[in-house]
């Protein structure tokens, strides 16, 4: 393979798993630019992420697209283009004269290298690639907010220390991944992710929703502290996402929009859980997604004569309290027209805060009897949780 047109037609496929352009060579245009196939609306595109000093520009191009553009930057602006693919490998070399070497390297099952000396050499195989699970967002594909916010490096590996979230992005997604049918692709579809802190996750379902699946879609998170917001916002900007947006407040008195699509609650303190599910029911969303945290309010309030001797356990009613708050959210969601699912949302061994409430509205309610027996349930153990009176729900 010896002309720049092999390389592309042979190298730059849906087979690609990355590519790299570097060793700028002018003072205009960007530092490096990647590129990987993203697909988008059902077609597969190649998105070339340029970083140009903080920034990271992002433009998609179909194949031909992508070639013109490569073929530009190598005479223009960079000295090197590397290409790792499942199939092939490649790298592209310009000389200072501006002459071009081409490279490539076949380590498919059996395959062997071709190159300028045409001799063969031992399948090579990408051992990051092909042992891992593969995750919706790729290890060794580098995703711009997940290197801001220090979970991968910029070659895309996976920092140590921050796999357990790596994982629970991904899981996240996967949860969103289920629900895509409900969301409308035909108008813009509005989120709300109450409490997200440093917004991992706020990120990645921009990321996901609109980079890869193409939704139009308009996503604002909102959390107490104002430096963490501000950063955030930073962030959004600098990646051009422009319905990405961030603001300072308690989710208790949030009114910044009238409808909602969606509504994220991921560890929210407490009763803030409960405010946020009450918003979220009150704008009829059609998704809710939450992780509730510190479910301290039935802990102090929980009794009852017949479990009085476990309950005199600290920790055991500490998580029996847990576990019945989040049963009973459950449920009043399902007597206000939802249907519910309490899942894993990422391994016990990692944190104990690790169940999600899924909502998706059906419109459908419980029986008259499936209520009352809710509703003696709660009055059994003193149990009434903050949700139920802001869902005006009779509990006796």
């Amino acid at each position: 393979m010896k002309t720049i047109n092999d390389f592309f037609e042979n190298v730059i496929t849906e087979q690609m798993i990355q590519g790299t352009l570097s060793g700028k060579r002018s003072d205009e245009g960007p530092d490096k630019v990647k590129i990987r196939p993203v697909e988008l609306k059902g077609e597969i595109r190649y998105q070339a992420s340029a970083f140009v000093g903080t920034k990271v520009l992002h433009t998609n191009y179909s194949g031909e697209e992508l070639r013109d553009y490569l073929e530009r930057e190598l005479k223009e602006h960079f000295s090197q283009l590397q290409v790792q693919g499942t199939e092939t490998d490649g790298t592209i070399l310009v000389s200072k004269k501006g002459k071009m070497t081409v490279k490539t390297r076949n380590h498919s099952a059996g395959g062997r290298k071709s190159g300028p000396s045409g001799e063969g050499e031992k399948p090579v195989r990408i051992l990051s690639h092909n042992r891992v699970k593969q995750y919706i967002l790729k290890e060794g594909v580098p995703v711009p907010f997940l290197v801001d916010l220090g979970v991968m490096t910029a070659a895309g590996k996976i920092v140590a220390s921050r796999y357990d979230k790596f994982r629970q992005i991904n899981r996240f997604l996967e949860y969103i991944e289920d629900i895509l049918p409900r969301l409308p692709k035909d108008r813009q579809v509005t989120i709300l992710d109450f409490g997200c802190g440093k917004s991992y996750l706020t990120f990645a379902m921009y990321y996901y929703l609109r980079e890869l699946k193409g939704y139009d879609v308009q996503i604002i998170g909102l959390d107490l502290k104002t430096d963490v917001i501000e950063n955030c916002q930073r962030l959004a900007e600098s990646y051009g996402y422009q319905k990405l947006h961030f603001c300072q407040g308690d989710i208790a008195d949030y009114e910044g929009v009238e409808h909602v699509d969606m509504v994220v609650t991921l560890h929210a303190c407490d009763t803030a859980t409960d405010y946020a599910l009450a918003k979220a029911v009150g704008w009829g969303a059609e998704v809710i997604l939450s992780v509730p945290c510190c479910q301290h309010e039935l802990n102090r309030r929980m009794k009852n004569d017949m479990l009085a001797p476990v309950l005199e356990y600290g920790i055991l009613k500490e998580r029996m309290a847990a576990l019945i708050t989040d049963g009973i959210r459950a449920k009043l969601l399902e007597n206000h027209g939802y249907e519910t699912q309490i899942l894993e949302f990422i391994d016990m061994d990692h944190t104990p805060k690790n169940l999600l409430i899924r909502a998706v509205k059906t419109g459908r309610k419980p029986s008259p009897e499936d209520t009352g027996k809710l509703r003696e349930m709660i009055a059994a153990l003193y149990a009434a949780p903050t949700l139920a009176g802001l869902l005006h729900f009779e509990t006796s």
